[in-house]
């Protein structure tokens, strides 16, 4: 396997601390991190906003990818990238005109990424696949950190891993939910190249350092 890229997600990190705790995965080693921006509409919870991740783009210099799990994130693409972003997801199920969406992000000079949920088949993201730098799949059903890997998505996440090669795309193929060191290296060989972790991260007994050499090197 392919020692993937990690994008920790600050969702499970110690908001007391968010800045010391920010600078401790980039020292571990992290690639990016991951904000889930959640409305209490499309998922039944509510995280953060523009002014979080505008601090968090003072406290660091890697990429901020922004996972908005909101309705209608249309109205809000402009205020998250004027706060510091790096990439904008955006869930398949919550745009409803997914093809301008993404155009949208584009426009503002940012990477593009598309969500999709477990229950969501894969071929949704046929008519688009190659307008995205990333796609996001759900291995839990959003909106709560915590919760347990999701089996039943490996034969997705291997789907679209075959559309991606078939038709000669870079596209990043990332997961979300439930990554762990027991769970990565599954993810990892059904075809992902990015791993999101929250909790194996920020709450992992180990410490974060050790956290992510588990994550990047599964044994």
């Amino acid at each position: 396997m392919v020692e993937p890229k990690i994008a920790a997600s600050i969702l499970a990190a110690d908001f007391t601390r968010l800045g010391e705790q920010v600078e401790a995965v980039a020292t571990a080693g992290a690639d990016r991190l991951h904000l889930d921006i959640m409305d209490g509409i499309f998922v039944p919870n509510i995280s953060f906003g523009p002014l979080v991740l505008q601090a968090v783009f003072k406290a660091t210099k890697l990429p901020l990818e922004t996972h908005l799990m909101i309705d209608q994130p249309d109205r809000y693409l402009e205020d998250f990238a004027k706060a510091g972003a790096s990439c904008l997801i955006v869930h398949t199920e919550g745009a409803n005109h997914l093809h301008r969406t993404l155009e949208r992000i584009r426009a503002l000079g940012l990477k593009v990424g598309v969500a999709i949920n477990p229950a969501t088949p894969s071929l949704i993201l046929d008519p688009i696949l190659d307008m995205v730098d990333l796609v996001l799949v759900m291995t839990v059903n959003p909106g709560f950190g915590g919760q347990k890997f999701l089996d039943r998505t490996l034969p997705k996440i291997t789907e679209i891993r075959k559309r991606i090669d078939h038709l000669g795309l870079k596209t990043e193929l990332e997961v979300d939910g439930g990554i762990d060191p027991a769970t990565a290296p599954k993810a990892l060989s059904a075809g992902a190249t990015v791993l999101v972790a929250g909790s194996a991260v920020f709450g992992s007994p180990l410490g974060i350092a050790k956290a992510m050499e588990l994550l990047k090197y599964p044994r």
